[in-house]
């Protein structure tokens, strides 16, 4: 729709083969007059970084939480602080290698090239999640169709990850096999009308569900499909919420919970995960960005607008509103035009 060929991109990834963990690492301060400069910074985040992993695993994101300058606690930017030593604490995702050379590969031939790859659940997070959900604590649940990806935000950074190997299309399924229909069948039902909140159904409201082989279609009890689908959504968070507090990172959710994901649409779901995780629930829909559509803000398309955020800010990072000045952002906005113009044009 914009009219531009596409050569590169930034893919996500998620499944089962995601972890993450919380690390720590302390530099002494080498800057004339104890300052804290962007190359102590850069060190002690890569001495954070410096974990044993698997040789079957590689580094995805190394992502600082908070900084301690000499045991003074809570600092988000140290730079230009003075000081004797500096920590980091970090959030250290990892993935598979093999998973990832195998995803590069599809993509190398759809015939793009991949920029970089981001976790999907940073970039649901990065398209939904508020400033002040970051800050106070929240939990992303992005429902996939195979796996469900867990992400707890803390005093404004991740501080836990999670996959869990079921999805919406376990409710598919368990919808095929219960009522006999085909998985596209299915997967229409559930769209339509199926609910993962009982209370919220018609006793008297039914369904058509088409024929198999020949036979007739059948009516039958919205209640039915409800008795269905229920059971697994309350079993996605009811792990969700066991892993969440298994790790000890409950008490740090203070602002809700946010689904995203095509199993947000699903009537009923933030109603039954308020009653399961006895906190605020709220469906999580992609930020407004120009030239964005409507019908793309929806959970299903959370993960595609926040890679395009990610990416945009990878490309330019002086576009972030929490750095730029309209005053410095002019000159090379204007640079990037009149380059598209001189290699569209000559």
């Amino acid at each position: 729709m914009s009219g531009r060929e596409v050569k590169e991109c930034f893919v996500g990834v998620a499944g089962a083969n995601i972890e993450g963990i919380n690390s720590r690492g302390v530099v002494a301060v080498t800057g004339k007059g104890r300052e804290i400069t962007q190359g102590d910074v850069d060190r002690v985040i890569e001495a954070a970084r410096a974990v044993v992993i698997p040789m079957d695993r590689e580094v995805l994101h190394v992502i600082p939480q908070t900084f301690i300058v000499d045991d003074q606690k809570g600092i988000r930017n140290p730079l230009d602080m003075i000081g004797v030593r500096l920590e980091a604490e970090v959030h250290i995702i990892t993935g598979s290698v093999t998973t990832a050379q195998n995803l590069v590969k599809c993509v190398n031939r759809a015939g793009f090239k991949v920029e970089r790859l981001v976790l999907q659940s940073l970039a649901a997070a990065r398209a939904t999640l508020t400033a002040d959900e970051k800050e106070l604590g929240c939990l992303l649940v992005d429902l996939g169709a195979g796996t469900t990806n867990l992400l707890v935000y803390a005093d404004g950074a991740p501080y836990f990850t999670s996959v869990i190997p079921i999805g919406g299309s376990q409710v598919t399924n368990d919808l095929s096999i219960m009522l006999s229909v085909p998985m596209d069948a299915a997967e229409r039902l559930k769209r339509e009308s199926a609910s993962a909140w009982l209370p919220g159904v018609d006793p008297e409201e039914t369904v058509i569900v088409p024929g198999v082989g020949g036979r007739p279609p059948a009516e039958a009890s919205r209640r039915k499909l409800c008795t269905i689908a229920q059971p697994r959504m309350e079993e996605i968070f009811r792990m969700s919420r066991e892993r969440v507090e298994k790790m000890g990172h409950w008490r740090h959710i203070k602002g809700g919970v946010v689904l995203t994901g095509g199993g947000a649409l699903m009537q009923g779901a933030a109603e039954l995960a308020q009653e399961l995780f006895e906190l605020p629930v709220r469906v999580g829909n992609p930020i407004t960005v120009g030239g964005l559509v409507d019908e793309y803000r929806s959970p299903i398309y959370a993960t595609g607008v926040g890679l395009v955020l990610l990416g945009a800010e990878a490309v330019a990072p002086e576009r972030r509103p929490e750095t730029s000045r309209p005053e410095k952002a002019k000159a090379p906005g204007l640079g990037r035009i009149f380059d598209w113009l001189k290699n569209g044009l000559f």
